[in-house]
Parts: structure tokens; C-alpha cells; sequence
């Protein structure tokens, strides 16, 4: 095989080919083979997605040959998201490592940090910044590149998802704003204010779950599941976040398809759904002075 495949070109053709061929789930950054494909071949080789055109027809060594071999025959039979395959995920337009110890990055809350969290902040620029469940450290860290003037937490329950965000938190230069603190929700962080919230927390309901193509399997299910309903977390959330928000702060919470159980369980909360130009749902949007107080 690899003697027939000598090209980028060849290589991304035979890649969409084994890719739709296997009936492959994609969720985790891409939603197309071809895509899929691109960035798998592109983070492998270490070429820029935006790659010249011409640059196609470069020949790959044999150590390229192998190793995109490899990784795309591990993607089809094992079911591994590509982006722990090469060990990156791109979110907000900025690389964060991920591994099989956190979630890989795929939150329409990039969206939201793109506009600077507009209009719900009204152009105040948050100083304190809390990115709770945070996994990758991706959501603080964005946040963190956009406020440049913030001090950001990033807090979760997993030791180990805290350790891969601690590493993109080296990575992007951030040591002197951004700071990790395990946590079980709030409980780590008792007399600390924010003057935004963030989290995108578990949030899987055990239908859904049970559900799931086999690609969200090589996630950490402590990232996904969250009770019968998915909101088991979220509950916490809701009941704590007051008293850790600063006068006039907000909290913004992803819940995806839990959105409607969330509805029925809170009905006299103001929560305003945020909709998207560029896809994605589920997410919430609440002032500090409409939660409920302990």
C-alpha cells in the first residue's frame, strides 16, 4: 500500500476513501470525511491547513508514509477521535493538547468568546474569569487571550484533566493570569467571586449516553454523563453559582439536549438560550441577580 500512496494528495484521497468506506462517526471537530481526513493528515505531516495547493503533489518520506498509514488505519479500527490521535485540538482558533484524559474541545462557546461575550457583558470587560468542568483548559484559556486584562480559574474534579490543562496553559505563556484549582464544582473554591462563570460541564443524559456512537467512548465518561437527566451537575451549579459571582456578574453554562429537561425543571429561571450563527445549541445565559441565593 504505502509504495502506491506517495503523495499528500494520494494520502487525502485514500484517507476520505477509508474514511467513508468505514462509516466512520464525526464529532469532534469535523462532521465530513474529508475534513476529517485534511486535519488528520495535516497535524500528522505538521502542514498548515491552509496549505498551498501546489504543495500537494510533495512526495512524503517513509516515515510519513508509515505514520499516516498508521494513524489513519487506528482511526478507522479503533474508533479514536482524530485529534487524540495526533494529540491537538483546535478551538477559538488556538491549539490545546488533548488526550484520553479530558474531552476534546468542540463547544459552540467559542463562538461567544469570538464576539467577547457581547451583548450580555454590555462592554464591561470581566477581570475575574471562572471556567468550571473546565477539561483542556480551553474555554479559560480563550477567555483568557480575549480579556487580556483577566485573571482566569480553571477548576475540575479530575486531577488528570487539570494536568492537560495545566500543559496548555505553559503552552500558550498564561502562567502569570491563569491558575488551576481542583475542585468538585464549587467546593474548591469557597469565598472566591467571578465576575463570569463559564462551564460547560457533563451534561449527557443516560439515554443519550447509552446511545453514543463508539467514537465518545475513548472520552473520559466523567466529562460526559451527568444523572437520568444530564443535570445533575448543572444542578449544582445553579444552586451555588450566586454567592461566587461578583454584583452584576453572569454565568453562562452549556447543557445541550438536556436544554429541555432544564425547562421543566426550573421554569421560574430567566434563562436566556443563546442562538448561534455558526451552529450548536444548549446553552444559557444568566445574571447574578436572577440565580437563586442559598
Amino acid at each position: 500500500m504505502s509504495t502506491e500512496l506517495e503523495t499528500v494528495r494520494d494520502f487525502l484521497r485514500w484517507a476520505i476513501s477509508r474514511f467513508g468506506e468505514a462509516d466512520l462517526y464525526y464529532g469532534h471537530g469535523t462532521d465530513n470525511a474529508q475534513d476529517e481526513a485534511w486535519f488528520l493528515l495535516c497535524s500528522a505531516l505538521k502542514l498548515p491547513f491552509d496549505l498551498d495547493g501546489r504543495l500537494l503533489d510533495g512526495r512524503l518520506t517513509k516515515d510519513e508514509r508509515e505514520r499516516v498509514l498508521a494513524l489513519v488505519e487506528r482511526r478507522v479500527s479503533e474508533r479514536i477521535p482524530a485529534a487524540y490521535l495526533v494529540g491537538e485540538a483546535w478551538f477559538a482558533g488556538l491549539p490545546f493538547h488533548v488526550d484520553e484524559r479530558v474531552l476534546v474541545p468542540r463547544s459552540p462557546i467559542a463562538e461567544l468568546i469570538d464576539v467577547g461575550f457581547e451583548p450580555w457583558l454590555g462592554g464591561r470587560e470581566p477581570r475575574t474569569i471562572l471556567d468550571l468542568c473546565t477539561g483542556s483548559g480551553c474555554i479559560g484559556i480563550a477567555c483568557a487571550m480575549a480579556f487580556p486584562y483577566a485573571s482566569v480559574v480553571l477548576s475540575d474534579l479530575s486531577e488528570d484533566a487539570l494536568a492537560v490543562a495545566q500543559s496548555n496553559i505553559v503552552r500558550h505563556g498564561l502562567r502569570d493570569r491563569v491558575n488551576t484549582v481542583q475542585s468538585d464544582v464549587f467546593s474548591g473554591l469557597k469565598g472566591q467571586q467571578f465576575d463570569l462563570i463559564v462551564s460547560n460541564p457533563p451534561y449527557v443524559d443516560a439515554q443519550d449516553l447509552a446511545a453514543m456512537p463508539q467514537e465518545y467512548h475513548a472520552e473520559p465518561p466523567l466529562g460526559l454523563g451527568s444523572g437520568s437527566d444530564g443535570l445533575n451537575i448543572t444542578r449544582q451549579i445553579l444552586q451555588a453559582a450566586r454567592e461566587h459571582l461578583t454584583e452584576g456578574g453572569l454565568l453562562i453554562v452549556e447543557v445541550g439536549n438536556s436544554g429541555a429537561a432544564l425547562e421543566e425543571a426550573y421554569p421560574e429561571l430567566p434563562l436566556t438560550w443563546v442562538e448561534f450563527e455558526h451552529g450548536g445549541h444548549g446553552v444559557f445565559v444568566i445574571a447574578r441577580e436572577d440565580l437563586p441565593a442559598l
